[in-house]
């Protein structure tokens, strides 16, 4: 099981890496208009698992979701006491 702080850790390495078959460095390059759009759609599909879905598909859902605000964050160069500073 990876934490929240591992899988920043991880996509911050596969971002260095460059790696062209990395989903993450794809991301990045496609750009934050692109990444946006992942985000409204995994949060449209957090809430249709929630309401309609269970505890299982909620959680893959909001893993998507999470994953997808990581990649976010490291294309606008944040870090994660950058976000925890607002919690």
């Amino acid at each position: 099981m990876k934490s929240f702080e591992d899988l920043f850790a991880e996509l911050k390495q596969k971002a260095a890496a460059g790696e062209g078959t990395s989903k993450t460095v794809k991301e990045l390059e496609a750009g934050k208009h692109f990444i946006g759009k992942k985000i409204v759609e995994e949060a449209a599909e957090v809430w249709m698992a929630a309401e309609y879905e269970g505890r299982e598909k909620t959680a893959e859902e909001i893993s998507q979701l999470l994953y997808h605000l990581q990649v976010m964050m490291i294309a606008c160069g944040l870090e994660l006491d950058d976000v925890y500073t607002h919690l």
